[in-house]
Formats: structure tokens, C-alpha cells, sequence
């Protein structure tokens, strides 16, 4: 007879998940100026990939429009210094014609 196979279970995960989904659904601050402080940590710690999901997320979500987000790339670039600032301004713009041409494809010309 065999034993039966264990199942692998990623408690830290699944902890991990819980615990950012208890920070993001507080009441005092909101999501989109959550989403600010995350970016401007993000930026100036130039982790550039995790950026780029919450720029993502900011758009995609409402929390920020693109002149907002365009905002936020003249601010950072001079507290986080001209390189991530440049980084930054090209993630941003690729991430506003990605959502354009997306719309576009889909014939949805709002925004």
C-alpha cells in the first residue's frame, strides 16, 4: 500500500496574501494614495518591475489618469534622481499607448 501524496502548501503565501490584502482594504488611507506611496517607494528604491505592475494597476484600475500619472514621473524625477525619473517616463508611456492601442483594437474611444 502507498501513502498518498502530499500536498505542497505555501503557508508563507498565503500569509504573505492575507496580509497585503488586510493593508489595502484599511479605510484611512485610500487605494489611490496608497498606490502614491507605493510609487514613490518603488521608484526610489528602482525596483522597476514592481513599478511597473502598480503603474499598470493605477491606470487600468481609475485610481490615476494618465496626466496624473505623467504628473507623478516630473515629481519623483526630482526627489529620486534623473536616471529612475527617465526609467520611470518610459515605463509610463509605454504603459499609456499599450492601454490606447488596447482600447483602439476594441473600438472603445473613451478616455
Amino acid at each position: 500500500m502507498t501513502e498518498p501524496a502530499m500536498e505542497t502548501v505555501d503557508s508563507f503565501g498565503m500569509t504573505a496574501e492575507r496580509q497585503f490584502a488586510d493593508v489595502w482594504s484599511r479605510t484611512v488611507l485610500s487605494v489611490r494614495e496608497r498606490r502614491l506611496l507605493l510609487l514613490g517607494l518603488l521608484v526610489g528604491q528602482g525596483l522597476h518591475d514592481m513599478t511597473e505592475v502598480q503603474l499598470d494597476a493605477a491606470l487600468r484600475a481609475g485610481d490615476m489618469s494618465e496626466a496624473e500619472l505623467r504628473e507623478v514621473v516630473v515629481f519623483l524625477t526630482h526627489y529620486a534622481g534623473w536616471s529612475r525619473g527617465t526609467k520611470l517616463n518610459g515605463q509610463v508611456e509605454e504603459l499609456i499607448e499599450q492601454v490606447r492601442r488596447g482600447r483602439s483594437d476594441r473600438g472603445d474611444h473613451s478616455g
